[in-house]
């Protein structure tokens, strides 16, 4: 049984070794392929170059209480609190971002300081672009009731 156990890690070991060989191989032959082709490897770059700008900036989200709304720069400050600190994130309002509440369609200045929201967004030439604002109505604090004695 031992000799079979051997037997296993050694076929193991010599398959992955030669596994990484062979990406060593690949990854050596495609830089003397770049390097002898300088005029055609300068194109792909500029190809590359508009393929990363046409690539979609990832959304993020932010959840937390509004800090304040500033209608003349159209920007709202959201403040959430991440371990024990207070993290605030500007996020820019365009015409194009949707601003609802439950299904009902609002406007930012119907966004109000202490509100609760969530923000979806993309950081685009260094602003934080809003897609979406979703304000969330204040739960209403449900009475206690008494204790019943028996």
């Amino acid at each position: 049984m031992k000799k079979a156990i051997a037997i296993f890690v050694t076929v193991l070991f010599v398959f992955a070794m030669a596994s990484l060989s062979f990406a060593a191989e690949e990854k050596k032959a495609a830089a003397p392929a770049k390097a002898a082709e300088p005029a055609k490897a300068a194109e792909p770059a500029k190809a590359a170059e508009p393929a990363k700008a046409a690539e979609k900036p990832k959304v993020k989200q932010v959840s937390g209480d509004v800090k304040a709304v500033d209608m003349k720069a159209m920007t709202i400050t959201v403040t959430k609190m991440m371990k024990g600190k207070a993290e605030e994130t500007v996020v820019t309002v365009s015409d194009k971002t949707k601003v609802m509440m439950g299904k009902e369609k609002k406007m930012l200045a119907d966004v109000k300081a202490g509100d609760k929201v969530t923000v979806k967004y993309t950081e685009a030439e260094g602003k934080n672009m809003a897609k979406s604002v979703a304000i969330h109505e204040a739960k209403k604090a449900e009475p206690a009731k008494p204790m019943e004695k028996k």
